[in-house]
């Protein structure tokens, strides 16, 4: 049985798995959408009740049939790189490909469908709530009275993206920022803005899982940090355990989610409580694995080839 990767051709962090997959013997096919048509070909064949398809990538032909696991890692837009590229060719390309893909009866990371719920900041406070996590306080609001009245009854918040930095060139980070009930929120209004209750942070929480195996790894936090992915906090990564309250919740999201793959952050304050963040449904890890040596990348490769 084979496992296909849908990923861009520089994601380094494919190649851990990759690595592992070949240590475990398992055959596997690497594609990018955006290589479909031309590096990449496909034809899928529905008759008679029946279903046949194959996947051609640089000129290496995989059976639908012969697939075990799919892992939609960091694929590009389907014929992105064609030579005439078009929102239709990309529309049709899709259909064919996950269309074809969804036929076969391979194991997800993640099912499309579900990826694409899970990405939407507002439905995970809500999946997170249900769940039994702590979520801090939050609003989603282009109202600007409703934004100053929030600040004022929570007195210090932070202001985040709902979706992630904008996309394009140059490249910009948007760090979750802090501000005071004092701010001017007329600009709420200009776009959707989500305002959540600040946290002291004693440490940042990375928990990654995968299947039913959960990693979690710690590090703590400088004094008055707000956004864990900026400055040098003088403290690495390190393998924590997890709470039986924490794995509680993290089953119940991931199977509200129908996830196979997530990764949680989370703020833990001083009374050992560890607040929802966020949910990142193709989440980095290498990071994490390279700090600590959490095996998070065999994980990954044992539930694609089904020998977890």
């Amino acid at each position: 049985m084979t496992v296909l990767i849908l990923t861009c051709e520089g994601d380094v962090t494919a190649d851990l798995v990759v690595a592992e997959l070949a240590a475990l013997g398992t055959p596997l096919v690497r594609l990018d959408p955006a290589d479909l048509p031309g590096r990449a070909a496909l034809s899928a064949e529905y008759a008679s009740g029946d279903f046949d398809g194959y996947l051609s990538v640089d000129g290496r032909m995989v059976a639908a049939a012969a697939l075990r696991g799919v892992w939609v890692r960091r694929p590009g837009p389907p014929a992105a790189l064609a030579a005439e590229p078009s929102d239709w060719l990309t529309a049709e390309t899709g259909q064919a490909l996950y269309g074809m893909l969804a036929s076969t009866d391979a194991r997800w990371m993640n099912p499309p469908g579900a990826a694409e719920r899970a990405r939407l900041k507002p439905w995970q406070l809500r999946a997170a709530h249900g769940s039994g996590f702590a979520v801090p306080p939050t609003v989603v609001t282009t109202f600007p009275r409703v934004a100053e009245q929030f600040a004022a009854r929570h007195g210090r918040v932070v202001v985040k993206t709902l979706s992630g930095p904008p996309r394009g060139e140059p490249r910009i980070a948007v760090p979750t920022a802090l501000v005071g009930a004092d701010a001017d929120f007329a600009a709420v209004a200009a776009a959707p803005t989500l305002l959540q209750r600040y946290v002291p942070k004693r440490a940042d929480i990375r928990l990654t899982a995968v299947g039913r195996r959960l990693f979690a790894a710690r590090k703590t936090a400088a004094e008055g940090q707000v956004d864990g992915r900026y400055g040098d906090t003088g403290h690495g990564w390190e393998p924590t355990a997890v709470p039986e309250r924490i794995e509680r919740s993290v089953r119940a999201y991931t199977a509200a989610a129908g996830l196979a793959y997530a990764a949680f952050d989370f703020a833990e304050d001083e009374e050992d409580v560890w607040w929802f963040l966020e949910c990142n449904q193709g989440g980095q890890f290498g990071f994490v694995e390279l700090d600590t040596g959490l095996p998070v990348a065999r994980a990954i490769a044992e539930w694609l080839a089904g020998t977890a």
